[in-house]
Protein backbone atom coordinates (compact mmCIF):
# COMPACT_ATOMS: atom_id res chain seq x y z
CA UNK A 1 0.00 0.00 0.00
CA UNK A 2 1.39 3.33 -1.01
CA UNK A 3 1.46 5.95 1.71
CA UNK A 4 1.75 9.57 0.66
CA UNK A 5 4.03 11.90 2.47
CA UNK A 6 3.27 14.85 4.66
CA UNK A 7 6.23 17.13 5.00
CA UNK A 8 7.10 20.46 6.47
CA UNK A 9 9.92 22.89 5.97
CA UNK A 10 11.09 25.05 8.83
CA UNK A 11 12.88 27.35 6.43
CA UNK A 12 16.09 29.32 6.68
CA UNK A 13 17.60 30.52 9.90
CA UNK A 14 18.38 34.07 8.89
CA UNK A 15 20.41 35.76 11.57
CA UNK A 16 19.34 39.31 10.91
CA UNK A 17 19.81 41.26 14.10
CA UNK A 18 17.42 44.05 13.12
CA UNK A 19 14.55 41.62 13.16
CA UNK A 20 15.27 39.73 16.36
CA UNK A 21 14.57 40.94 19.86
CA UNK A 22 16.56 38.38 21.81
CA UNK A 23 20.10 37.17 21.95
CA UNK A 24 21.24 33.70 22.95
CA UNK A 25 24.65 34.95 24.07
CA UNK A 26 24.65 36.09 27.67
CA UNK A 27 28.20 37.38 28.07
CA UNK A 28 29.82 39.78 27.50
CA UNK A 29 27.18 41.84 25.70
CA UNK A 30 24.64 42.65 28.39
CA UNK A 31 24.33 46.28 27.40
CA UNK A 32 23.94 45.46 23.72
CA UNK A 33 21.32 42.86 24.54
CA UNK A 34 19.26 45.12 26.76
CA UNK A 35 19.62 48.18 24.55
CA UNK A 36 18.71 46.60 21.25
CA UNK A 37 17.59 43.02 21.26
CA UNK A 38 15.12 43.45 24.09
CA UNK A 39 13.43 46.31 22.35
CA UNK A 40 14.79 49.16 24.49
CA UNK A 41 16.33 51.51 21.91
CA UNK A 42 18.83 53.24 24.18
CA UNK A 43 21.38 55.20 22.14
CA UNK A 44 20.29 53.50 18.93
CA UNK A 45 18.40 55.16 16.05
CA UNK A 46 16.10 58.11 16.49
CA UNK A 47 14.22 59.05 19.65
CA UNK A 48 10.88 57.34 20.02
CA UNK A 49 7.68 58.21 21.74
CA UNK A 50 7.71 55.57 24.44
CA UNK A 51 4.07 55.91 25.46
CA UNK A 52 2.82 55.55 21.90
CA UNK A 53 5.08 52.55 21.28
CA UNK A 54 3.87 50.91 24.48
CA UNK A 55 0.26 51.45 23.40
CA UNK A 56 0.97 50.02 19.95
CA UNK A 57 2.74 46.93 21.29
CA UNK A 58 -0.36 46.10 23.30
CA UNK A 59 -2.20 45.75 20.01
CA UNK A 60 -4.43 48.81 20.26
CA UNK A 61 -3.03 50.82 17.36
CA UNK A 62 -5.05 49.20 14.60
CA UNK A 63 -8.27 49.57 16.57
CA UNK A 64 -7.98 53.36 16.43
CA UNK A 65 -11.10 54.62 14.55
CA UNK A 66 -9.00 57.26 12.78
CA UNK A 67 -6.71 54.57 11.33
CA UNK A 68 -9.63 52.35 10.38
CA UNK A 69 -11.22 55.29 8.57
CA UNK A 70 -8.05 55.87 6.52
CA UNK A 71 -7.55 52.24 5.46
CA UNK A 72 -11.25 51.42 4.88
CA UNK A 73 -11.28 52.68 1.24
CA UNK A 74 -8.12 50.70 0.49
CA UNK A 75 -9.64 47.58 2.04
CA UNK A 76 -12.75 48.06 -0.08
CA UNK A 77 -10.62 48.42 -3.20
CA UNK A 78 -8.80 45.14 -2.46
CA UNK A 79 -12.06 43.30 -1.83
CA UNK A 80 -13.56 44.55 -5.11
CA UNK A 81 -10.56 43.28 -7.06
CA UNK A 82 -10.54 40.01 -5.10
CA UNK A 83 -14.16 39.43 -6.12
CA UNK A 84 -13.21 40.05 -9.75
CA UNK A 85 -10.45 37.43 -9.52
CA UNK A 86 -12.86 34.91 -7.99
CA UNK A 87 -15.45 35.48 -10.73
CA UNK A 88 -12.84 35.08 -13.47
CA UNK A 89 -11.66 31.79 -11.98
CA UNK A 90 -15.22 30.51 -11.55
CA UNK A 91 -16.00 31.42 -15.16
CA UNK A 92 -12.77 29.70 -16.29
CA UNK A 93 -11.68 32.89 -18.03
CA UNK A 94 -8.54 32.93 -20.25
CA UNK A 95 -5.35 32.51 -18.24
CA UNK A 96 -4.00 35.89 -19.33
CA UNK A 97 -7.14 37.69 -18.09
CA UNK A 98 -6.78 35.99 -14.70
CA UNK A 99 -3.08 36.95 -14.51
CA UNK A 100 -3.89 40.60 -15.27
CA UNK A 101 -6.58 40.63 -12.57
CA UNK A 102 -4.24 38.99 -10.04
CA UNK A 103 -1.50 41.52 -10.82
CA UNK A 104 -3.95 44.34 -10.10
CA UNK A 105 -5.03 42.58 -6.89
CA UNK A 106 -1.40 42.35 -5.75
CA UNK A 107 -0.92 46.05 -6.54
CA UNK A 108 -3.91 47.01 -4.39
CA UNK A 109 -2.80 44.68 -1.60
CA UNK A 110 0.65 46.26 -1.60
CA UNK A 111 -0.84 49.74 -1.45
CA UNK A 112 -2.92 48.71 1.58
CA UNK A 113 0.04 47.07 3.34
CA UNK A 114 2.33 50.02 2.61
CA UNK A 115 -0.22 52.40 4.11
CA UNK A 116 -0.60 50.28 7.23
CA UNK A 117 3.19 49.98 7.60
CA UNK A 118 3.61 53.73 7.18
CA UNK A 119 0.94 54.50 9.78
CA UNK A 120 2.25 52.00 12.32
CA UNK A 121 5.78 53.26 11.72
CA UNK A 122 4.59 56.77 12.47
CA UNK A 123 2.99 55.53 15.69
CA UNK A 124 6.02 53.52 16.77
CA UNK A 125 8.67 56.04 15.86
CA UNK A 126 12.05 54.90 14.52
CA UNK A 127 13.15 52.20 16.96
CA UNK A 128 16.21 51.17 14.96
CA UNK A 129 18.51 53.05 12.63
CA UNK A 130 19.41 50.06 10.46
CA UNK A 131 22.53 51.58 8.87
CA UNK A 132 24.04 52.45 12.25
CA UNK A 133 23.09 49.07 13.65
CA UNK A 134 24.75 47.20 10.77
CA UNK A 135 27.87 49.34 11.11
CA UNK A 136 28.03 48.51 14.83
CA UNK A 137 27.61 44.77 14.21
CA UNK A 138 30.38 44.82 11.62
CA UNK A 139 32.60 46.94 13.87
CA UNK A 140 32.18 44.41 16.72
CA UNK A 141 32.61 41.61 14.15
CA UNK A 142 29.32 39.87 14.71
CA UNK A 143 29.53 39.44 10.96
CA UNK A 144 31.07 41.11 7.93
CA UNK A 145 31.19 40.69 4.17
CA UNK A 146 33.41 37.78 3.12
CA UNK A 147 36.83 38.63 1.66
CA UNK A 148 36.35 42.26 2.71
CA UNK A 149 40.06 43.12 2.33
CA UNK A 150 39.61 42.34 -1.38
CA UNK A 151 36.53 44.51 -1.59
CA UNK A 152 34.07 41.81 -0.48
CA UNK A 153 31.75 39.52 -2.40
CA UNK A 154 28.05 40.40 -2.49
CA UNK A 155 25.81 37.82 -0.85
CA UNK A 156 28.59 36.11 1.15
CA UNK A 157 29.20 36.82 4.85
CA UNK A 158 31.59 35.67 7.57
CA UNK A 159 30.47 35.39 11.21
CA UNK A 160 32.86 36.58 13.91
CA UNK A 161 33.21 35.20 17.46
CA UNK A 162 29.96 36.68 18.81
CA UNK A 163 28.04 35.85 15.63
CA UNK A 164 29.27 32.26 15.76
CA UNK A 165 28.28 31.93 19.42
CA UNK A 166 24.80 33.30 18.72
CA UNK A 167 24.39 31.05 15.69
CA UNK A 168 25.53 27.93 17.57
CA UNK A 169 23.23 28.63 20.51
CA UNK A 170 20.27 29.34 18.22
CA UNK A 171 20.77 26.04 16.37
CA UNK A 172 21.06 24.16 19.65
CA UNK A 173 17.78 25.63 20.87
CA UNK A 174 16.21 24.59 17.53
CA UNK A 175 17.55 21.04 17.91
CA UNK A 176 16.28 20.76 21.49
CA UNK A 177 12.88 22.25 20.68
CA UNK A 178 12.13 20.20 17.56
CA UNK A 179 14.42 17.18 17.16
CA UNK A 180 14.72 16.06 20.76
CA UNK A 181 11.28 17.00 22.04
CA UNK A 182 9.45 15.33 19.14
CA UNK A 183 11.96 12.47 18.78
CA UNK A 184 12.82 13.24 15.16
CA UNK A 185 15.41 11.36 13.11
CA UNK A 186 18.30 13.70 12.33
CA UNK A 187 20.52 13.25 9.27
CA UNK A 188 23.50 15.10 7.81
CA UNK A 189 23.62 14.74 4.03
CA UNK A 190 26.06 15.80 1.33
CA UNK A 191 26.04 19.41 0.18
CA UNK A 192 26.97 18.45 -3.37
CA UNK A 193 23.83 17.22 -5.17
CA UNK A 194 23.70 15.52 -8.59
CA UNK A 195 21.72 17.45 -11.19
CA UNK A 196 19.38 14.48 -11.73
CA UNK A 197 18.15 14.81 -8.13
CA UNK A 198 17.29 18.51 -8.50
CA UNK A 199 15.82 17.82 -11.92
CA UNK A 200 13.50 15.20 -10.41
CA UNK A 201 12.48 17.48 -7.54
CA UNK A 202 11.52 20.28 -9.94
CA UNK A 203 14.09 22.81 -8.72
CA UNK A 204 15.96 23.03 -12.02
CA UNK A 205 12.82 23.86 -14.00
CA UNK A 206 10.86 25.86 -11.42
CA UNK A 207 13.36 28.16 -9.72
CA UNK A 208 14.45 30.63 -12.38
CA UNK A 209 14.43 34.41 -12.67
CA UNK A 210 15.21 36.84 -15.48
CA UNK A 211 18.64 38.42 -15.69
CA UNK A 212 20.09 41.31 -17.69
CA UNK A 213 23.78 42.06 -18.33
CA UNK A 214 25.86 45.19 -18.63
CA UNK A 215 26.90 44.83 -22.30
CA UNK A 216 30.39 46.23 -21.66
CA UNK A 217 31.41 44.91 -18.22
CA UNK A 218 29.29 41.74 -18.17
CA UNK A 219 27.93 42.53 -14.69
CA UNK A 220 24.60 40.77 -14.09
CA UNK A 221 21.42 42.13 -12.53
CA UNK A 222 18.06 40.59 -11.74
CA UNK A 223 15.70 42.26 -14.18
CA UNK A 224 12.84 42.74 -11.70
CA UNK A 225 15.16 44.22 -9.06
CA UNK A 226 16.73 46.59 -11.59
CA UNK A 227 13.31 47.81 -12.76
CA UNK A 228 12.10 48.28 -9.17
CA UNK A 229 15.25 50.21 -8.22
CA UNK A 230 14.87 52.48 -11.25
CA UNK A 231 11.22 53.16 -10.46
CA UNK A 232 11.97 53.89 -6.79
CA UNK A 233 14.73 56.31 -7.81
CA UNK A 234 12.33 58.20 -10.12
CA UNK A 235 9.67 58.37 -7.41
CA UNK A 236 12.22 59.81 -4.97
CA UNK A 237 13.36 62.44 -7.48
CA UNK A 238 11.62 65.74 -6.70
CA UNK A 239 12.34 67.03 -10.21
CA UNK A 240 10.71 64.07 -11.97
CA UNK A 241 7.61 64.70 -14.09
CA UNK A 242 4.35 64.30 -12.13
CA UNK A 243 2.67 62.27 -14.88
CA UNK A 244 5.70 59.99 -15.07
CA UNK A 245 5.53 59.40 -11.32
CA UNK A 246 1.84 58.50 -11.52
CA UNK A 247 2.56 56.06 -14.32
CA UNK A 248 5.37 54.45 -12.35
CA UNK A 249 3.27 54.22 -9.18
CA UNK A 250 0.82 52.08 -11.14
CA UNK A 251 3.56 49.91 -12.68
CA UNK A 252 5.75 49.37 -9.60
CA UNK A 253 3.49 46.85 -7.79
CA UNK A 254 3.16 44.88 -11.03
CA UNK A 255 6.87 44.22 -11.55
CA UNK A 256 6.79 40.87 -9.72
CA UNK A 257 4.18 39.56 -12.16
CA UNK A 258 5.90 40.76 -15.33
CA UNK A 259 6.73 38.27 -18.06
CA UNK A 260 10.03 38.27 -19.92
CA UNK A 261 8.52 40.34 -22.74
CA UNK A 262 6.96 42.80 -20.27
CA UNK A 263 10.34 43.39 -18.62
CA UNK A 264 12.09 43.82 -21.97
CA UNK A 265 9.47 46.35 -23.08
CA UNK A 266 9.70 48.25 -19.76
CA UNK A 267 13.52 48.45 -19.86
CA UNK A 268 13.43 49.77 -23.42
CA UNK A 269 10.55 52.18 -22.82
CA UNK A 270 12.27 53.93 -19.92
CA UNK A 271 15.76 53.58 -21.45
CA UNK A 272 17.16 51.90 -18.34
CA UNK A 273 20.93 51.56 -18.05
CA UNK A 274 23.34 49.62 -15.84
CA UNK A 275 23.16 51.25 -12.36
CA UNK A 276 26.88 51.92 -11.83
CA UNK A 277 28.35 52.35 -15.31
CA UNK A 278 25.37 53.70 -17.23
CA UNK A 279 26.08 51.21 -20.01
CA UNK A 280 23.43 49.58 -22.18
CA UNK A 281 21.73 46.41 -20.94
CA UNK A 282 21.04 43.10 -22.67
CA UNK A 283 17.52 41.77 -23.13
CA UNK A 284 16.24 39.71 -20.16
CA UNK A 285 16.91 35.97 -20.24
CA UNK A 286 16.20 33.11 -17.83
CA UNK A 287 18.73 32.34 -15.15
CA UNK A 288 18.32 29.39 -12.80
CA UNK A 289 18.78 30.27 -9.13
CA UNK A 290 20.15 26.88 -8.14
CA UNK A 291 23.72 25.69 -7.73
CA UNK A 292 24.99 23.15 -5.20
CA UNK A 293 21.98 22.23 -3.05
CA UNK A 294 19.15 24.76 -2.76
CA UNK A 295 17.66 23.10 0.34
CA UNK A 296 18.48 20.28 2.75
CA UNK A 297 15.08 18.60 2.33
CA UNK A 298 16.06 16.50 -0.70
CA UNK A 299 18.65 14.67 1.41
CA UNK A 300 15.82 13.57 3.70
CA UNK A 301 13.61 12.47 0.81
CA UNK A 302 16.22 10.36 -0.95
CA UNK A 303 16.98 8.63 2.38
CA UNK A 304 13.29 7.96 3.08
CA UNK A 305 13.61 4.17 2.88
CA UNK A 306 16.56 4.11 5.28
CA UNK A 307 14.73 6.33 7.77
CA UNK A 308 11.57 4.25 7.46
CA UNK A 309 13.55 1.06 8.17
CA UNK A 310 15.24 2.76 11.13
CA UNK A 311 11.76 3.57 12.46
CA UNK A 312 10.82 -0.12 12.08
CA UNK A 313 8.61 0.60 9.08
CA UNK A 314 6.14 2.68 11.09
CA UNK A 315 4.45 6.00 10.31
CA UNK A 316 4.34 8.78 11.34
CA UNK A 317 7.93 9.89 11.77
CA UNK A 318 9.93 13.03 11.00
CA UNK A 319 13.36 13.56 9.50
CA UNK A 320 15.37 16.68 10.34
CA UNK A 321 18.55 18.26 9.04
CA UNK A 322 20.65 21.33 9.76
CA UNK A 323 23.05 22.33 7.01
CA UNK A 324 24.33 24.81 4.47
CA UNK A 325 22.37 25.59 1.32
CA UNK A 326 22.99 27.89 -1.62
CA UNK A 327 21.14 30.17 -4.02
CA UNK A 328 22.77 31.82 -7.00
CA UNK A 329 21.26 35.21 -6.26
CA UNK A 330 21.85 37.44 -9.27
CA UNK A 331 21.90 40.64 -7.22
CA UNK A 332 21.99 39.98 -3.45
CA UNK A 333 20.50 42.72 -1.27
CA UNK A 334 18.79 43.40 2.07
CA UNK A 335 21.78 42.46 4.20
CA UNK A 336 21.56 38.91 5.53
CA UNK A 337 18.09 38.29 4.11
CA UNK A 338 19.02 37.58 0.48
CA UNK A 339 22.37 35.81 0.41
CA UNK A 340 24.09 33.17 -1.71
CA UNK A 341 25.08 30.85 1.13
CA UNK A 342 23.08 30.32 4.30
CA UNK A 343 22.27 27.90 7.10
CA UNK A 344 18.99 25.99 6.95
CA UNK A 345 17.15 23.85 9.48
CA UNK A 346 14.43 21.71 7.94
CA UNK A 347 11.90 19.10 9.01
CA UNK A 348 10.01 16.65 6.82
CA UNK A 349 7.19 14.88 8.64
CA UNK A 350 5.74 11.72 7.06
CA UNK A 351 2.30 10.38 7.86
CA UNK A 352 -0.62 8.37 6.48
CA UNK A 353 -2.46 10.61 3.96
CA UNK A 354 -5.77 9.22 5.20
CA UNK A 355 -5.01 10.17 8.80
CA UNK A 356 -3.56 13.64 9.23
CA UNK A 357 -4.50 13.91 12.89
CA UNK A 358 -1.73 14.48 15.40
CA UNK A 359 -1.49 12.84 18.86
CA UNK A 360 -0.28 16.09 20.47
CA UNK A 361 -2.84 18.37 18.82
CA UNK A 362 -4.99 18.70 21.96
CA UNK A 363 -1.99 20.16 23.79
CA UNK A 364 -1.74 23.11 21.39
CA UNK A 365 -5.29 23.60 20.10
CA UNK A 366 -6.02 26.53 22.46
CA UNK A 367 -2.92 28.53 21.49
CA UNK A 368 -3.94 31.75 19.75
CA UNK A 369 -1.98 33.27 16.86
CA UNK A 370 -2.58 35.95 14.17
CA UNK A 371 -3.58 34.25 10.90
CA UNK A 372 -3.67 36.12 7.58
CA UNK A 373 -5.65 33.78 5.37
CA UNK A 374 -5.77 33.87 1.57
CA UNK A 375 -9.44 34.89 1.72
CA UNK A 376 -8.66 37.74 4.13
CA UNK A 377 -5.96 38.99 1.77
CA UNK A 378 -8.35 38.97 -1.19
CA UNK A 379 -11.03 40.75 0.85
CA UNK A 380 -8.67 43.47 2.08
CA UNK A 381 -9.04 42.38 5.69
CA UNK A 382 -6.37 42.42 8.38
CA UNK A 383 -4.94 39.34 10.13
CA UNK A 384 -7.19 37.94 12.84
CA UNK A 385 -6.41 36.01 16.02
CA UNK A 386 -7.41 32.35 15.83
CA UNK A 387 -6.80 29.38 18.08
CA UNK A 388 -5.33 26.46 16.21
CA UNK A 389 -8.30 24.34 17.24
CA UNK A 390 -10.81 26.74 15.69
CA UNK A 391 -8.67 27.20 12.57
CA UNK A 392 -8.62 23.44 11.90
CA UNK A 393 -12.33 23.06 12.72
CA UNK A 394 -13.22 25.83 10.22
CA UNK A 395 -10.86 24.35 7.58
CA UNK A 396 -8.74 27.49 7.61
CA UNK A 397 -5.72 25.28 8.31
CA UNK A 398 -5.83 22.05 6.30
CA UNK A 399 -5.35 19.52 9.11
CA UNK A 400 -4.15 18.87 12.66
CA UNK A 401 -0.60 17.91 11.68
CA UNK A 402 -0.05 21.13 9.75
CA UNK A 403 -1.51 23.15 12.65
CA UNK A 404 0.65 21.31 15.19
CA UNK A 405 3.87 22.18 13.40
CA UNK A 406 2.74 25.77 12.87
CA UNK A 407 2.23 26.06 16.61
CA UNK A 408 5.61 24.49 17.35
CA UNK A 409 7.23 27.01 15.01
CA UNK A 410 5.41 29.86 16.76
CA UNK A 411 6.50 28.64 20.21
CA UNK A 412 10.10 28.28 19.01
CA UNK A 413 10.16 31.84 17.69
CA UNK A 414 8.75 33.13 20.98
CA UNK A 415 11.39 31.13 22.83
CA UNK A 416 14.23 32.87 20.97
CA UNK A 417 12.69 36.27 21.64
CA UNK A 418 10.47 37.26 18.71
CA UNK A 419 8.03 40.07 19.53
CA UNK A 420 4.63 38.42 19.15
CA UNK A 421 2.97 41.76 18.38
CA UNK A 422 5.04 41.87 15.17
CA UNK A 423 4.33 38.32 14.09
CA UNK A 424 1.76 36.63 11.84
CA UNK A 425 1.19 33.49 9.79
CA UNK A 426 0.31 34.39 6.19
CA UNK A 427 -1.33 31.80 3.96
CA UNK A 428 -0.09 31.53 0.38
CA UNK A 429 -2.64 32.52 -2.23
CA UNK A 430 -3.24 30.07 -5.07
CA UNK A 431 -1.15 32.06 -7.57
CA UNK A 432 1.93 32.06 -5.30
CA UNK A 433 1.74 28.49 -3.99
CA UNK A 434 4.99 26.57 -4.50
CA UNK A 435 4.92 23.84 -7.11
CA UNK A 436 5.04 21.13 -4.43
CA UNK A 437 2.51 22.55 -1.94
CA UNK A 438 -1.24 22.10 -1.60
CA UNK A 439 -1.36 24.34 1.48
CA UNK A 440 1.34 26.65 2.79
CA UNK A 441 1.74 29.21 5.58
CA UNK A 442 4.68 31.56 6.14
CA UNK A 443 5.71 32.75 9.58
CA UNK A 444 6.34 36.45 8.91
CA UNK A 445 7.86 39.14 11.11
CA UNK A 446 7.61 42.87 10.81
CA UNK A 447 11.12 44.30 10.40
CA UNK A 448 12.74 47.47 9.15
CA UNK A 449 12.35 45.89 5.70
CA UNK A 450 8.61 45.43 6.24
CA UNK A 451 7.00 41.98 6.62
CA UNK A 452 9.62 39.30 5.96
CA UNK A 453 9.15 35.53 5.74
CA UNK A 454 11.25 33.69 8.32
CA UNK A 455 9.80 30.18 8.26
CA UNK A 456 7.74 28.24 5.72
CA UNK A 457 5.36 25.44 6.71
CA UNK A 458 3.90 23.52 3.76
CA UNK A 459 1.78 20.46 3.08
CA UNK A 460 3.87 18.96 0.27
CA UNK A 461 1.70 15.80 0.07
CA UNK A 462 3.67 13.00 -1.66
CA UNK A 463 5.13 15.23 -4.38
CA UNK A 464 8.82 14.74 -3.66
CA UNK A 465 8.77 10.99 -3.04
CA UNK A 466 6.64 10.45 -6.13
CA UNK A 467 9.12 12.44 -8.24
CA UNK A 468 12.12 10.47 -6.96
CA UNK A 469 10.24 7.19 -7.38
CA UNK A 470 9.45 8.08 -10.99
CA UNK A 471 13.04 9.14 -11.67
CA UNK A 472 14.79 6.14 -10.08
CA UNK A 473 12.22 3.35 -10.29
CA UNK A 474 12.68 2.72 -6.56
CA UNK A 475 9.40 2.71 -4.62
CA UNK A 476 9.69 5.27 -1.82
CA UNK A 477 6.56 4.13 0.01
CA UNK A 478 5.48 2.77 3.37
CA UNK A 479 3.21 -0.18 3.99
CA UNK A 480 0.79 -0.97 6.77
CA UNK A 481 -1.05 -4.10 7.78
CA UNK A 482 -4.76 -4.00 6.97
CA UNK A 483 -7.31 -5.26 9.54
CA UNK A 484 -8.83 -7.55 6.91
CA UNK A 485 -7.57 -8.91 3.56
CA UNK A 486 -8.86 -7.23 0.40
CA UNK A 487 -10.09 -9.54 -2.34
CA UNK A 488 -9.65 -8.78 -6.04
CA UNK A 489 -11.41 -10.45 -8.96
CA UNK A 490 -9.06 -10.79 -11.93
CA UNK A 491 -10.19 -11.63 -15.44
CA UNK A 492 -7.27 -13.12 -17.34
CA UNK A 493 -7.32 -13.07 -21.13
CA UNK A 494 -5.11 -15.43 -23.16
Amino acid sequence: MKISVKSFQTGRLLFHFARRKSCLIRQPIRYFQSALLRGQPQKFGLKIRAKVVSKFLKGSAMTDPAIEEVIAPLQKSVKEQGDIVRKLKEAKAPENDVKVAITELKARKKKLEDKILAMTKELEGEMIDRAKLEDLLKQKFFYDMSFSIYGGVAGLYDFGPMGCAMKANLLQVWRNHFVLEDQMLEVDCSILTPEMVLKASGHVDKFADYMVKDLKTGECFRADHLIEAYFEKVLADKKANVDLKKEIQILLPRVDGMSKDDMQETIRKYNMKAPVTGNDLSDPHEFNLIFLRPETAQGIFVNFKRLLDFNQGKLPFAGAQIGTAFRNEISPRSGLIRVREFQMAEIEHFCDPKDKSHPKFDAIKDVSVPLYSACAQMDGQLPQAWTFGDAVEKDLIANQTLAYFMCRIYLFLLKIGIDKTKFRFRQHMSNEMAHYACDCWDAEMKTTYGWVECVGCADRSCYDLSCHTKSTGIRLVAEKKLPEPISFLLNLCF
